[in-house]
């Protein structure tokens, strides 16, 4: 497996494993209704690349397929992390965080934060993150439930935007793609 940056022209397959990731993966702790809310099939695919420049993710990829994405804001917030569903339980999930904990390091962050699925919490607590609180995100008219993340990096220098708990600062969105509208109470699938 290899990690590089996304390439342009590869916002399609990141959708395929976003998409994979949701009703492949987190169908364990979602209904049909809340995977269809989060991921639906009929995303605007010009909106989708855009969302992702955005984020500048990095993938992982293993004989010439991305098998998985994540990001690192600058302000240590995981705005996204997908595993796609044909390759769970292979190891991607721990080298993307790896990978993000290196990243942080040279940025010398001094916490990260992630808005994490009931499915991906495991993989986080397995390296140091703490729920700080439970959310309940709407979604299309549909509650969703995540948790916001945080894992603080001993020896870092002190970054204020780095700890993710200022909702201000950052809104809540990573492991369910979401984001605050500003024009309703309610959060959108639009990430």
């Amino acid at each position: 497996m290899q990690v590089r940056e996304m390439r342009a022209g590869e916002e399609a397959a990141l959708h395929a494993v976003f998409h994979s990731a949701v009703h492949r993966l987190a169908c364990r702790d979602y209904t049909p209704e809340q995977l269809d809310a989060w991921a639906p099939s009929n995303r605007d695919p010009d909106e989708w690349a855009r969302r992702i420049a955005q984020i500048r993710p990095f993938v992982v990829e293993t004989a010439g397929e991305i098998v998985g994405y994540a990001d690192l804001q600058p302000d240590g917030y995981i705005n996204h992390f997908f595993v796609s569903g044909a390759h769970a339980r292979r190891g991607v999930g721990t080298l993307m965080i790896e990978h993000i904990l290196r990243l942080a390091g040279e940025r010398a962050l001094a916490a990260l934060s992630s808005d994490v699925s009931r499915t991906a919490q495991p993989l986080f607590e397995r390296f140091g993150f703490r729920v700080v609180e439970q959310r309940f995100p709407v979604v299309g008219g549909v509650t969703l439930c995540n948790a916001l993340m945080r894992k603080d990096l001993a020896g870092r220098a002190a970054n204020p935007r780095a700890t993710g708990v200022d909702s201000k600062a950052r809104p809540s969105r990573a492991m369910l793609g979401l984001r605050r509208s500003k024009h309703r109470g309610e959060e959108d699938g639009t990430d």
